[in-house]
């Protein structure tokens, strides 16, 4: 796997998006551990819908939406920009926070 170097040192995945590298960058920044992202599917009649979570500092973030195969990484970007805009002190808009969970 190739790895490419961020501006604050920390190395991320060659095939990570903007929003999994800016939540490296944090968790590097706030001297935590590094996200743990988990893959997660749902059979939906003939066809299986993907999603992912990631967690952060003990807390577990659910990406908003469920995607195709194809677009796994996009579910790793979905994840990675809630756990990072709740870092930020944003509005949470996952339903795992947002709703508390159900």
């Amino acid at each position: 796997m190739a790895y490419k170097s961020s501006p604050s040192g920390v190395k991320a995945s060659a095939s990570s998006g903007v929003w999994q590298e800016r939540l490296n960058e944090a968790c590097y920044e706030y001297q935590c551990a590094a996200p743990v992202y988990q893959v997660v599917s749902d059979r939906r009649g003939g066809r299986t819908a993907w999603s992912s979570r990631v967690t952060v500092g003990g807390k577990t973030h659910s990406a908003r939406f469920w995607y195709d195969g194809k677009n796994l990484n996009n579910a790793k970007e979905d994840a990675a920009e809630v756990a990072l805009t709740y870092i930020n002190g944003g509005s949470p808009t996952s339903p795992s926070t947002s709703r508390g969970g159900w």
